[in-house]
């Protein structure tokens, strides 16, 4: 072996500084027992041909953004100012795949038969009830005054402006923003989110963008549900046990209200419903190993969703007061 070395060291191929193929011995060009392709270094264009990009690096598109984190620990109110940054950039550069890559729409249709299967009869429930304790509440007070006749304006602007929108809210969050969060979570401890970002899935756009327009698109069409179903619960209860007649209660529903305030309905139903999606993906897609941390992610999502909910509402409220022109009686 040591004379073949030698050989091969005083030839006239080595003293030129010349290299063999790949894969063969350095002795007399035969294969060696251990020489392998994958160990040889690959050129740029050959990467780029395996990998399909032409600047021969992974595609980062269907990588899933990580959120960022804080090296120190700066307080809890600026990480929830951090945690709320982070989903609206997931729900963002979610929306942002659907001019790029097209929506979903098989996983679109079936996120919207599941949220308006498992909400609409407790929404139903819901506002029915609701709309008697809100007449009750009104009607007691117009009583006093003698203005009886004006229950069915007062149930309009309290039902559609509020009730609707709220009770959408929560019922959104609660039992379709948990279902969508344990989903996502399930998907992660399984690293079936992992498998798809392997195989150049994006998660964003085929999970986290169906779900957030499934459930924009259910919360406006439910507050319309939820309206009707208030104002009927409003109605029976006006009409025996305040004793006023059906024709002074629907006569009423324009004195008051306005087309502007079904449009604040609908606007904030619909902010609602992305919201409870965001938070739901989003608390799925980074939730904790194990079953705790699926759990915990879902009570932290329907938390989450409540606070930011009855923020918006909030503010939402204060600029329509500000901008609307109201009507009077």
């Amino acid at each position: 072996m040591g004379n073949r070395c030698l050989s091969w060291a005083a030839s006239p191929r080595a003293s030129k500084g010349e290299t063999l193929p790949e894969g063969r011995d350095q002795t007399d060009g035969t294969p060696g027992p251990f020489a392998s392709g994958a160990t040889a270094p690959l050129s740029r264009e050959e990467m780029a041909r395996r990998l399909g990009t032409p600047s021969g690096r992974p595609d980062v598109a269907a990588v899933l953004p990580r959120p960022s984190r804080p090296l120190t620990d700066d307080g809890k109110l600026a990480t929830a100012v951090r945690e709320t940054g982070n989903m609206f950039a997931t729900a963002f550069e979610a929306l942002r795949q659907a001019p790029l890559k097209g929506i979903p729409v098989a996983e679109f249709f079936d996120q919207c038969w599941f949220l308006a299967r498992v909400t609409t009869l407790p929404l139903i429930l819901l506002s029915i009830p609701f709309g008697m304790v809100i007449a009750l509440e009104v009607g007691s007070l117009l009583q006093q005054i003698g203005a009886q006749s004006q229950l069915g304006a007062a149930m309009v602007l309290a039902v559609v402006r509020e009730q609707a929108p709220v009770a959408t809210a929560l019922l959104i969050a609660g039992a379709g923003g948990s279902a969508m969060c344990a989903d996502l979570g399930s998907r992660r401890i399984r690293d079936e989110i992992s498998a798809m970002e392997v195989m150049g899935v994006n998660p964003l756009h085929r999970l986290v963008l169906p779900r957030l327009l499934a459930a924009t698109v259910v919360a406006i069409l439910l507050d319309a549900v939820v309206s009707v179903a208030g104002i009927a619960g409003g109605w029976w209860f006006g009409t025996h046990a305040i004793h006023i007649t059906s024709s002074s209660f629907f006569a009423t529903f324009g004195e008051l209200s306005q087309l502007a305030d079904l449009g604040i309905a609908l606007l904030k139903a619909g902010i609602f419903g992305f919201i409870a999606a965001m938070v739901a993906c989003y608390k799925g897609l980074y939730c904790k190993s194990g079953p705790k941390g699926v759990g915990d992610a879902v009570n932290q999502a329907v938390v989450v969703t409540f606070i930011l909910s009855f923020f918006v509402n909030f503010l939402l409220t204060v600029f329509y007061f500000n901008f609307i022109p109201q009507k009077g009686i």
